[in-house]
């Protein structure tokens, strides 16, 4: 019974992992992104890249969605858990990737958002929209 209390509290700390990367990530880049445009740190994709400013907007885009999906995932990512609570091995590995792998939609989904969102705010070339565009 001590093993499987013991994977139980395992399982439970990785599945509460990927919610505060998300919540810990979130909050830097809502408050301190990276400054500069770099290939090793921060959102990186061909639009956020454009210019200071896609790059500016996508990092403090990207902290928002992830500090707040973060906080949303926390709860119902460790219920599941609960319910398995002192039941074997496999059942509570089993519940444990079933848990990450839920965590992974608002995680690479958040993805989408922000390039949606620089699509929507800036032009092809990274030029600010106006509200006439």
């Amino acid at each position: 019974m001590m093993v499987n209390i013991a994977f139980w509290i395992f399982v439970l700390a990785m599945d509460l992992l990927l919610p505060g990367v998300m919540i810990g990530f979130g909050r830097e880049f809502m408050k301190n992104p990276p400054k500069e445009i770099n290939p090793g740190y921060g959102y990186r994709t061909a639009m956020s890249s454009k210019n200071q400013d896609t790059w500016d907007f996508a990092q403090r885009k990207m902290g928002e969605i992830w500090y707040k999906w973060g906080k949303i995932l926390l709860i119902p990512s460790a219920l599941p858990l609960l319910l398995v609570l002192g039941r074997d091995v496999a059942t509570v590995g089993v519940v444990g990737a079933a848990i990450c792998l839920w965590q992974l939609i608002p995680m690479l989904g958040s993805v989408a958002v922000v390039e949606w969102a620089l699509k929507k705010s800036f032009d092809k070339h990274g030029k600010r929209k106006t509200e006439t565009d």
